[in-house]
């Protein structure tokens, strides 16, 4: 039974490599706890001067005493060298009765775009808010993206107040997630607006806006570091004047708004060389752990041992080799996952268990499996894929395309079904 290979259409990692990405998991899990948690002291390696040295941390041991001793602390105590912090659960903005949403629920406000309405409305409507805010001095607009290459992420924004030059910001970083740049250059954006004086309005627009939404999310989560300074900077600005508002727009990169577009062109432009040894975030750690654990699942699957040498190669739409994967169902699902009937014959034909001579010949060997075409002395996966007359319903001879392949299905109900004669 082709289990690897069925684990892989169906999208599901298997059970080894879920259980070790279990337990990386559990040794970054103690960086999410408050400063004053017994484990989190435990491992801290971070030296505080307004302290006196803890004689009972992990990183007091020698060495030797570690390779004895082994065990979750140690290798918790391991990571915490390379990650920098990126959770504040304690801090007083997260604290309920402080926290924005608490009191300045009305000065801020997300505007998004309507999936229903074309995108040309929505470009209109970020064009009239650039032509109201040029002859007001008082509204702060800012524009915002972030691109990364190399594992370099670069974060930039434009800062236009009329009757002000443009104000162009560009920030670099090392290891970290897409969301935490955003975040960043929206965190950046923001202290700039709020340091100019008679600044009643701000409005952000960026085409991440679920990177601005987690300024208000008071949960924990990685990018606290961000929101808290986020937070007390609009604390600020906000009991200046009640009046005072903040927006976030949306503009996703589709939309090749010019102002938009002019930010993410300069967010390409550069290209930054890393000093190292250099520390990762948290978010960035549980990233590249997914995908070295995910990375290790295709190069055993691609090996003949872990998809079996009767697995059906298809090619995607660029005619790259579809590799397994488990995110959004998987590759395979996505495309054939709709249909119970579809998706039971491709995974016959795909695995090669199907109702055809070339599987039923390996269990009865003195048996004739002629194809009923009387073209083939074996009814193969190959013959009804490429060669069979009864199968001619879709023209298209590219069989080795993942959609081309279900297409041919979709023509031909009859092929690798039990209802096939």
């Amino acid at each position: 039974m082709p289990t690897e290979g069925i684990e892989a259409i169906a999208g599901i990692i298997p059970i080894k490599f879920h259980l070790q990405k279990l337990a990386r998991r559990s040794q970054i899990c103690p960086f999410k706890l408050p400063s004053n948690h017994i484990i989190k002291n435990l491992i801290d390696n971070a030296p505080n001067l307004f302290k006196k040295p803890n004689p009972h941390t992990v990183s007091s041991l020698m060495s030797r005493q570690k390779n004895i001793t082994k065990g979750y602390l140690i290798d918790s105590c391991n990571k915490a060298y390379g990650i920098f912090p990126s959770f504040s659960p304690l801090s007083w903005e997260f604290t309920p009765g402080f926290h924005l949403t608490d009191n300045f629920s009305d000065c801020f406000s997300f505007n998004l775009v309507n999936k229903k309405e074309k995108d040309n409305l929505h470009v209109q409507e970020l064009d009239e808010i650039v032509l109201q805010i040029s002859s007001s001095p008082t509204t702060a607009f800012v524009v915002t993206d972030a691109s990364i290459k190399n594992d370099i992420a670069t974060s930039v924004s434009h800062l236009h107040i009329a009757n002000h030059p443009l104000v162009k910001t560009a920030h670099h970083a090392v290891f970290i997630t897409s969301t935490e740049a955003e975040l960043f250059t929206i965190r950046c954006s923001i202290n700039q607006a709020c340091i100019k004086e008679n600044m009643s309005k701000i409005i952000v627009v960026t085409n991440s806006i679920h990177a601005a939404k987690k300024i208000f999310d008071s949960k924990s989560h990685p990018f606290q570091s961000h929101t808290m300074v986020i937070l007390s900077k609009l604390h600020h600005f906000f009991n200046k004047n009640h009046e005072n508002s903040i927006e976030f727009w949306e503009c996703p990169s589709h939309l090749k708004w010019k102002f938009h577009k002019d930010v993410n062109k300069d967010s390409k432009l550069f290209n930054p060389i890393p000093s190292y040894p250099c520390k990762i975030s948290w978010d960035y750690y549980k990233k590249s752990d997914s995908d070295d654990i995910i990375n290790q699942w295709k190069m055993i699957f691609q090996a003949l041992d872990g998809k079996e040498k009767h697995f059906l190669d298809l090619l995607d739409d660029n005619f790259n080799t579809i590799e397994p994967a488990y995110t959004k169902g998987g590759p395979w699902l996505q495309v054939f996952g709709h249909s119970n009937s579809l998706c039971a014959r491709a995974t016959r034909a795909i695995t090669n268990h199907a109702p055809i001579g070339e599987y039923q010949l390996r269990f009865f060997p003195n048996k004739d499996f002629k194809c009923p075409c009387d073209d083939y002395p074996i009814k193969s996966r190959r013959h009804s894929l490429h060669e069979c007359k009864r199968f001619n319903s879709y023209w298209n001879p590219r069989r080795d395309s993942l959609n081309h392949f279900i297409m041919f299905l979709i023509f031909n109900p009859n092929a690798f079904a039990f209802a096939d004669n």
